[in-house]
């Protein structure tokens, strides 16, 4: 199963539209994940127009309308693994205890909203995954997403997606 991961979209405000690189993933992958902070609802709709399986949150940044649409946290099976969506996890120091402690009943916790993409494991074994941000890189050398691959209960090719910079 080919899942893409991805948050903090923010379109219209730090973007007119979305990378095309990262729309044909959405259209390979079996699952899409967005950990939050859409900006407008039209994102929405076209992320459930286009992907197969859509798995998402509401962010800090989302209005009304977003939140009546998604949930604060979700949660899905996928191929044996347990997986979270959240938008905020915290400061970077102490993440790993603070999201084992919050999520004991999970495999993997993607998350967005720091912009920084993530790959740790926390003690006791949960994968933290945050996938950057496709539009808005802030501090961080480029835009990213995140792809993998889920099979047997195990996680392979997790991959940072480097953007080009936008024109």
């Amino acid at each position: 199963m080919q899942l893409l991961l991805t948050s903090d979209t923010h379109v219209p405000a730090r973007a007119k539209r979305l990378p095309d690189d990262l729309m044909a993933g959405i259209d390979a992958a079996d699952v899409v994940i967005h950990a939050g902070d859409w900006i407008d609802e039209a994102t929405l709709d076209l992320f459930e127009a286009r992907s197969r399986r859509l798995v998402a949150v509401y962010g800090n940044n989302d209005g009304a309308g977003l939140r009546r649409r998604l949930p604060e946290v979700a949660r899905v099976e996928l191929e044996g693994l347990r997986f979270g969506v959240v938008h905020e996890t915290g400061a970077a120091t102490g993440r790993e205890r603070r999201c084992a402690e919050r999520f004991p009943d999970l495999d993997v916790l993607v998350f967005g909203h720091s912009h920084i993409p993530w790959d740790t494991t926390a003690p006791g074994g949960l994968r933290l995954l945050n996938p950057g941000s496709p539009t808005d890189r802030r501090r961080q050398p480029h835009c990213t997403y995140l792809t993998l691959t889920v099979a047997d209960g195990t996680l392979h090719d997790v991959t940072l997606h480097r953007l080009p910079p936008r024109r």
